[in-house]
Formats: structure tokens, sequence, C-alpha cells
């Protein structure tokens, strides 16, 4: 703009000296050569670029001014409402405004056509919330429309709620809200948790609507936030929380004080399943140190060997056997005793002091460490038994696992 400023005026002086030469007279509108000396056009000139120069830093100062008279309007905007405000102590509060994104209007479902919240959700990443930011701006969560489920971070990093009473002035807001109960487990699914504002030393002096949660792979949480009942309350991010960020798969971010948190080794647990039961399809007699129960019926887990009639103990866990035996001697005696690890640790015992059959069931619950072993011997006496009976039996159920 100056340039041009600039190259005008060089050209109507060029025209001007022209005239003076030539002795033709020409009538401009802004000032005839002949009427003053060269001296002073130079001096016009010099004063016009001047104010042209003027003019462009006062275009551009007001350019300025209007993007802060915009920016103004942006955080003044949700102080004008009139909404009641029940925490505001000092003149002149305004709130902050809230620039997050929401997902796509119509997101695509998973393949069992359901939404899942720790695929679809908003991201919240707004560093005013984190609990070591104090009041400047004041921020209202009932200002903002929320729809669907967001994703809390801190400058592009994952964050959470504060599962503790935060102090007040802090997370951007008058009364920071805070989550009551703790976070869920992922197998907890979707959960409902109570949220509470801290304000004039009763940490739950405001007792928001209740929110849900739920917990995903990946060591983040996703929040159904809904607006709180008053102003000025806003959602905390808990700064300390940042390092769950950088737990790895196989691990769960822990806290002993809610306060300080670690990554931490998961405890998987381990599912198994361990069912047998098995019978000697024929009778004994005298002494037989282990009994090969051919005849197997249920085998769950296949912890238990047919051929050497010796079950293995697949995990370390809490187990309970059961073995049986039927005498019809007159007179006789027969024991069955359950071995395990070498040591005889139950019985099975019969006593016919007529002509009458009778048959004994005896039960052992033990814990058992991964690898013991486990039959059952008979020890003396006669036992009575066809391929149909099931007189003669060995089984057992794993109940508990431990570590």
């Amino acid at each position: 703009m100056v340039a041009a400023g600039v190259q005008a005026l060089a050209l109507l002086l060029a025209c001007a000296v022209s005239t003076a030469e030539t002795g033709q007279s020409f009538k401009l509108k802004m000032w005839r050569p002949e009427d003053q000396p060269l001296q002073q056009q130079f001096s016009q000139v010099n004063e016009e670029i001047e104010r042209l120069k003027y003019d462009q830093a006062m275009m551009k100062q007001k350019q300025e001014d209007m993007n802060q008279a915009i920016m103004h309007c942006a955080q003044m905007q949700a102080s004008r409402d009139k909404e009641v405000n029940l925490t505001t102590l000092q003149e002149g509060s305004s709130s902050l405004p809230y620039p997050f994104f929401h997902e796509d209007e119509d997101p695509e479902e998973d393949e069992d056509g359901v939404l899942d919240p720790c695929n679809h959700y908003s991201v919240l990443d707004q560093p005013w919330r984190a609990t070591n930011f104090s009041t400047k701006n004041v921020a209202c969560d009932r200002k903002v429309q929320w729809k669907g489920w967001y994703r809390l971070f801190y400058r592009g990093k994952a964050i959470q709620m504060p599962e503790r009473c935060v102090k007040t002035e802090m997370c951007g807001t008058h009364s920071p809200l805070w989550l009551v109960g703790g976070h869920p487990r992922i197998r907890d699914g979707i959960v409902t948790r109570k949220v509470c504002g801290h304000w004039n030393r009763n940490c739950c002096a405001f007792k928001s609507p209740p929110i849900q949660v739920k917990a995903c792979r990946g060591n983040f949480y996703v929040y159904k936030f809904v607006k709180p009942q008053a102003c000025h309350l806003a959602y905390c991010a808990d700064i300390n929380t940042l390092v769950c960020g950088r737990c790895k798969k196989d691990e769960i971010c822990n806290s002993r004080d809610k306060i300080n948190w670690f990554c931490k080794k998961s405890k998987s647990r381990v599912k198994a399943t361990v069912h047998f039961f098995a019978s000697y399809p024929s009778s004994l007699r005298g002494k037989v140190n282990r009994i090969q129960f051919s005849k197997v019926y249920v085998n769950v887990g296949g912890a238990f060997n047919s051929r050497t009639g010796v079950f293995t103990a697949p995990v370390t866990g809490v187990y309970q056997f059961f073995f049986s035996t039927q005498s019809a001697a007159n007179g006789a005696k027969t024991d069955l005793w359950l071995v395990i690890n070498g040591y005889w640790v139950a019985l099975s015992h019969t006593h016919v002091s007529s002509s009458n059959s009778v048959g004994n069931l005896s039960t052992y619950m033990t814990s058992l460490r991964k690898g013991a072993l486990v039959y059952v011997t008979h020890n003396c006496g006669n036992s009575w038994a066809n391929s149909a009976s099931n007189t003669i039996t060995f089984g057992g159920s794993l109940l508990l696992v431990r570590r």
C-alpha cells in the first residue's frame, strides 16, 4: 500500500517537472507545480509517505483489537447466562471456553451390533482440568452440552478422574468434582459411580448426578459425563495418574493412597476346570499297590491317567477326592487308602461280620501344589465289582485355584 502511494506521487511529480520544461499548463486537482518550489514538493511527498505508514499501523492495531475482542466475547459468553451461581465469591468471574471435539454423529457399530464406548468416545484434553491447576478463569461444566462418552487427556497423554477429595479452587473451578467409589475393573463392564464436589471444607458438599464409567483395555477409562446441578463445578483430571498411560499390557495402574500411582504386574486369574471319575471293572483281592481304574467316565482337564491310575494336579489349588469299595466276604475287612505324594492320607474301610455286602465311600479335601500325584491303593481284603457295578471308584474335582 505504501509503495503504491509513493509510485503515484512520483508520477505526479514527474508530470509537473515535464510540464514546467515545455511551458505547457495542466490543471491538477491536488496541486500545481508552478505554485510551489521543488524542495517543498519533495517535503509533501515525504509527508504523504509518513501518513500512509501511519494509516497502515492503525489498521493493524484495529485488527489486533478486534481479535482480542472476539476472544473476550468467547470467554464472557457463559458468564452472561442467567443460570444460578452458587459458588462465585469474586466479581468478574468468567467461564472458560470448551474446545473439545465430539465423535462422529453416526459411528459404526461393533461386530455384535452394540457400540463399545472404549472404541467410540470424544477426546477431552483441557489442561485446566488438572488437579494442579489453580483457579484463574472459572469453569462451569453445567454450561457444557455433554453428549456420549469422553476420554480424559492432559496435553495429549491419557489421564483419569481423581478418586479422592480435591482442594477447592483447583481444576479451573471453585468446586472440583471427583469420583466416589473408585474406578471399575474391565470385567465389571459399565458401572454407575457417584460424583462429589468439594466446597466449604466438605468433600461432598455438592452431590452431583451420578455418571457412568467403563474400564478399557490399555489402562484407560471412558466417562459418560452429565451436567452438574449448579455452577461453578467441573470434572477434574488427576495429574498423578499420568503414569498409568505408561503401563504395559500385562500391568495395571495401582495406588495405595489414591495419590501416588504406579504400574504393577497384573495377577492373571488362572481359569482351570478339572473333574474326573473312573471305576475298576472287576474284583480285587489282597494287596494292590496302585489300582488302575481303566473305565473312565469323566476326565475334564485330562489330569487323570487311566493306564497308571494316577491323577496329577495341573494347577496349585484346593481339590476334593472320593473313592469307594464294596466287600462281600464273611468276616473279612477291606481297606482302600488314598495316597498323595507317597503319603497315605485317607481310608475307605469295610468289615463284613455276616453274609452281607457292605460298601463304603470316603472323601478327602486338601490343598495341592501343581504336579502333586494322587492315587488309590488296595491294602487288604476283598473288593467286589463287575463291569457294570461301579463299586470300586475313584474321582475328584478342582474347587479353587491358588497362586
